[in-house]
Parts: structure tokens; sequence; C-alpha cells
């Protein structure tokens, strides 16, 4: 039997580390409020088909992940624009001095920069396993792919994001890997 008043709060619970999920994905703190905010209301549209064995984070995770790929997908069919000079630039938000006092700026805007510079299948996974401390397993499931596979992302993200962080250009952009001739 589903308890309305278990879910409601679980969901809540869940709210802050949906909205960090979100913002990994989309780099702005508005489309990640959207992103969320569509996240949350699918997830009340179909709070009955919620399994309360499984951990609703990974659910949650699954329905924005399946959100960003349907609004990728919208978005590839429209004609972008790009931003012009007199429009704020989808990192703006970091020019503000949002970090603390102490933090060293340069270096988080190297790591934002390098994380977003990364394809968004290894951006997802590597932050769900890094930041998120899902399992492979919990990840496989949240994003509806083998759990090989995860771990290949992950291991090329991370490897993908020392590289730029040590200032190198990754290997490959797609993020495949680099073959070696042997002789």
């Amino acid at each position: 039997m589903h308890d309305p008043a278990a879910f409601r709060q679980q969901l809540l619970a869940a709210i802050p580390r949906l909205r960090r999920y979100a913002r990994s994905l989309v780099s702005d703190a508005s489309g990640a409020d959207d992103l969320a905010q569509t996240a949350l209301e699918r997830a009340l549209t179909h709070w009955h088909q919620f399994d309360q064995r499984r951990d609703i984070l990974v659910w949650l995770v699954s329905i924005t992940h399946n959100a960003h790929v349907d609004e990728r997908r919208r978005a590839a069919r429209m004609n972008l624009v790009e931003p012009t000079d007199g429009e704020a630039s989808p990192h703006a938000h970091l020019d503000r001095g949002a970090a603390d006092p102490g933090a060293d700026v340069g270096l988080r805007l190297d790591l934002v920069a390098a994380l977003s510079s990364l394809p968004v299948e290894q951006r997802e996974a590597l932050l769900l396993v890094g930041v998120e401390q899902f399992s492979y397993a919990e990840c496989a499931d949240a994003l509806a792919i083998p759990l090989g596979t995860v771990m290949s992302r992950v291991s090329r993200g991370r490897a993908a994001l020392r590289e730029r962080l040590d200032g190198r250009s990754p290997a490959s952009s797609t993020g495949a890997p680099t073959l070696r001739r042997v002789v």
C-alpha cells in the first residue's frame, strides 16, 4: 500500500540532491530549477508508481535524466540561436563571486568549465557516482544503461577531467578511446 505522507517526506528530503543533480546537467540555476520542477511534477503525477522498497533519489534522478533527454531532443529539433555579446553567458552566475571567501575561485571555475566540457553521458555518470555517491548499480538503474557502461563512462570522464584540469586537451572530445599502434 502506498503511503502519501511517507512519499511526501521522502520527496521533500531528496529535493536538495535532486536540484544539485539538475544543476550539473544544465549548468545554469534557472534551467536547473526548471528541470528539477519538471521532474518533481512528473514524480507527483506518478507517485503511485513508486516502489517504496527503492531509493527515491534513484527514482527521481531517473525521472530527471529522462526529462533532460526529452528537453535535449526538443531543443535539437528547434533552431537554436547563440547568445549575442549583450546577453549573459551560460556561466555568468559564476562571475558574481558566489564562492566562499577563502575558496580558490580560479580552480572552481576551471573545474566547472572542465565538467561542462565533458560529454553529457560522462558528466551524468561521473556526478552520480562521485558527488551523489550512487553505487554503479544505482547509477545504471537511474540512467537505464548497463552497469559496464556506467563503469566505462565514469572511468573515461575521470580521465578526461584530469586531462582538462592538467591543461591538456582530451584525447577525444567524443570520449572514444584513443587507439594506439602496437608494433
